[in-house]
């Protein structure tokens, strides 16, 4: 069994409906692998399919986070801080999101599915797929 994390420009592809991305998503589930949403991505998603009153998308986004969605815990902000401090020594910055998405991931050893690959080259240990 696999476990995954989704990164936001993943939920956006599927909640555009992204037949690639869907069948993807439908296919790892199928195979009995688990889709986790970590906290700092449901906040960033919920709160804007919220605002927009976007009820079609928010119910698609519920099923999709049927597996669950993680806790930001005291473990999860030192391996952030961990993270942030040796990006900083090298002179990288990415976002704080960016960074707890990635603590997120490595303390519960998923594999960060994103878009967005490049944000997250730099972080020691975390593996990341593309699924565009």
């Amino acid at each position: 069994m696999k476990y995954y994390a989704l990164d936001s420009n993943i939920i956006t592809y599927y909640l555009k409906k992204n037949t690639k991305i869907m069948d993807k998503i439908d296919n790892e589930r199928q195979k009995g692998n688990k889709l986790i949403i970590p906290p700092m991505v449901y906040y960033e998603s919920i709160r804007g399919l919220i605002y927009l009153n976007a009820t079609t998308k928010l119910k698609l986004f519920n099923k999709l986070c049927s597996n669950g969605v993680g806790i930001i815990n005291k473990d999860i902000l030192d391996i952030a801080v961990s993270i942030y401090i040796t990006l900083q020594k090298k002179g990288i910055t990415i976002g704080d999101n960016d960074i707890l998405i990635a603590a997120f991931c490595l303390k519960h050893n998923l594999v960060l599915i994103t878009n967005n690959t490049k944000h997250f080259e730099n972080i020691n240990g975390l593996i990341t797929e593309n699924w565009v």
